[in-house]
């Protein structure tokens, strides 16, 4: 199966119509079909739009970024995290100090004791994407080896990637 490389502006509704993310005025988004790099229902709502469509696609919290989990709410005592100062209601941190340790978000503080939460702040949250299909062009064979997308044609040339894969020599 070939998979292609597609490159488009989003805005990012929530189902109250408020904007929570939009490229439009930065730099588009390309994705390697299949490379897990944008969110499932959304990636089923691009397959297949030619290049100059504008669609309104909606993804439903499960094909977004999952409902959430109460089992992932947990109270911690500050002094076993890795965190220094004051910390806040809505602060974001890596709960670990290796790469891989998930964000959490601080939901309350209760003397020594923090509630955090684990689920990704959009878990539970349908969401509303008006799309503009910039380009489609087929992945090269290094873009499928590495599972994501490169650039424009395919070929960064000096670029690294942004993955850490070393694509480039980095």
């Amino acid at each position: 199966m070939s998979r292609n490389v597609v490159t488009f502006h989003y805005t990012l509704r929530d189902a109250d119509g408020r904007i929570l993310d939009a490229s439009i005025g930065g730099e588009p988004i390309s994705y390697l079909e299949g490379g897990g790099q944008i969110v499932e229902g959304l990636e089923e709502g691009l397959r297949g739009l030619a290049v100059g469509t504008r669609a309104e696609i909606g993804v439903p919290a499960a094909k977004a970024y999952g409902e959430r989990d109460e089992t992932q709410v947990q109270r911690v005592l500050k002094s076993l995290l890795p965190i220094e100062g004051e910390v806040q209601p809505g602060d974001q941190f890596r709960a670990g100090e290796d790469a891989f340790a998930p964000i959490v978000t601080v939901r309350g503080v209760e003397g020594e004791e923090l509630l955090l939460d684990a689920n990704h702040p959009l878990a539970g949250v349908d969401l509303n994407f008006e799309v503009e299909v910039l380009a489609v062009r087929a992945a090269t064979d290094e873009e499928c080896a590495h599972g994501h997308a490169h650039g424009a044609d395919g070929a960064d040339g000096e670029k690294d990637c942004g993955e850490g894969c070393g694509c480039h020599g980095t």
